[in-house]
């Protein structure tokens, strides 16, 4: 809610928002569950409450990035010919089977609630839905040894999936999960289905929290147990080994995080997501930026990839044809897009879109904003900040750093959050967004927001020792008062 207007500068921004936060002592599940009841306080996950979630297409590109990672270190640098293994297909975990199949790998994904696979066939995240468990089994391995990127939703408990490859003694090429372990409210127990679990929330919701939590155990032991058979297996940033660890299962952190495992060098180097939403509601708006910014990075294959693959038609976009340009995958409210940027390139993509609302190109202003997950806006020891080199994880000066350092810069609106992706009590985190409206005003403060805050993320790594962002800082000849190499 709005709780006062106050009187600053022309510089300044125009909305604070502070979503979820609690002092330490007081952070649990429980005490926050009170105040929710009470009206008090709401949970602002990271870009919702931050006013810019633009659907699963927020996470596709990172998702996207994380298992192309995983093809280079694992599969000889090609997904074509695996199969991965995941479950929730969500507003975050829906992106999961898109991402794979853009790879080139074949992909099966369970979710409980066979309506969010049904969403995800219709906005073109999911090929198809098979409803008998072993079919699905032994579709997308069909897919896997023809090499063909195709995923397959099965609507069913994820501990029932990877029970039953266990017991079919299948071992996956990949194998991760983005369930709703965050909120044990929201995971769906073993051997429920949708209306039970709905019934059994709202009647016992402490029988449900139990039975929640148990399932996450042997959800996280069965992920274990193939990772031990072979399975590459890593965290997807959803809390669950934590669950399972607080359940008395000792060995769930055997598999690391997403963070650790395949995205730190990338924020080392201050890259990490870019996002933009067109406000005149049209998607050609889109297109434009999209043109506009394969001509600008014209040596950035993985960029020129990515884009060309949000588009059904790739050759009427890079021939300017824009009325003929059909998406991948729909728009979740305003068309919007992401790419991942860094240190050196926000800043010129900025730019460029502020002229391009400038000479008319663009209908209206564009909105540039990112997940909070990025290279120097959070610490989630569990996600983000995990196994970081210098012990570092817990310490959470660097988002509300990180936060400051926005609101000096002359971002539109900053946001700072409690307990996005893990839960609460487990991470805090700061996010920004800059409009581009085509003024030499808007193009200063979009200098200014999308060069520093990206340059927080190589200030936090490089002094937590990472060589990698050390010499990111020196190349770029970033200002460190006191180096420590």
């Amino acid at each position: 809610k709005p709780v006062g207007v106050v009187r600053t500068t022309t510089d300044a921004p125009r909305v604070l928002i502070a979503n979820s936060n609690l002092v330490p002592h007081w952070a649990t599940q429980e005490h926050f569950d009170e105040l929710a009841l009470k009206g008090l306080i709401m949970y602002g996950q990271m870009t919702a409450g931050s006013w810019i979630y633009i659907g699963s297409q927020g996470i596709l590109q990172g998702t996207y990035e994380t298992f192309a990672e995983c093809a280079r270190r694992h599969f000889g640098n090609k997904f074509a010919g695996t199969l991965t293994v995941t479950a929730g297909c969500g507003g975050m975990g829906g992106a999961q089977p898109l991402a794979v199949t853009m790879n080139g790998g074949a992909c099966l994904i369970a979710d409980v609630d066979r309506v969010k696979l049904e969403r995800r066939c219709h906005t073109g995240y999911l090929d198809e839905i098979i409803d008998d468990l072993d079919h699905a089994i032994d579709a997308a391995i069909d897919y896997a040894e023809k090499r063909m990127g195709v995923s397959v939703g099965v609507p069913c408990n994820a501990v029932e999936l990877l029970e039953r490859l266990l017991d079919r003694e299948i071992v996956p090429d990949a194998l991760t999960d983005q369930t709703s372990a965050h909120d044990v409210m929201s995971y769906v127990p073993a051997e429920l289905t949708m209306h039970e679990a709905d019934e059994l929330r709202a009647l016992y919701p402490r029988d449900y929290q139990r039975q929640s939590l148990k399932t996450m155990e042997r959800h996280v032991r069965a992920m274990v147990e193939l990772q031990r058979r072979g399975a590459i297996t890593f965290d997807y940033g959803n809390n669950i080994r934590q669950r399972a660890l607080d359940e008395g299962f000792e060995d769930a952190f055997t598999f690391p995080g997403f963070v650790p495992a395949y995205i730190r060098p990338q924020f080392c180097r201050g890259r990490g997501p870019f996002r933009w939403a067109a406000l005149s509601g049209d998607p050609t708006d889109i297109y434009k930026t999209d043109h506009a910014l394969l001509k600008l990075f014209p040596k950035d294959e993985p960029l020129r990839r990515w884009l060309l693959g949000c588009h059904e038609n790739p050759d009427a976009l890079l021939a300017g044809r824009y009325d003929e340009c059909r998406p991948s995958f729909g728009f979740q409210g305003l068309p919007a897009r992401i790419c991942w940027f860094g240190l050196g390139e926000r800043d010129k993509a900025g730019l460029l879109f502020n002229e391009m609302v400038a000479d008319g190109r663009l209908q209206a202003p564009i909105v540039i904003g990112r997940d909070h997950l990025d290279c120097g806006s959070v610490a989630s020891p569990n996600r983000e900040t995990e196994a970081m080199k210098d012990g570092s994880d817990a310490i959470s000066d660097w988002a509300i750093l990180n936060a400051m350092v926005n609101v000096a810069s002359g971002a539109s609106w900053v946001s700072f959050h409690h307990g996005g992706g893990v839960g609460i009590g487990f991470s805090q985190h700061a996010g920004q967004v800059i409009v581009a409206d085509g003024t030499k005003e808007a193009a200063a403060r979009l200098e200014r927001v999308l060069t520093n805050d990206p340059a927080m993320g190589v200030f936090r790594h490089a002094d937590a020792g990472y060589e990698e962002a050390q010499a990111c800082a020196t190349e770029r000849k970033l200002d460190v008062p006191m180096k420590g190499w």
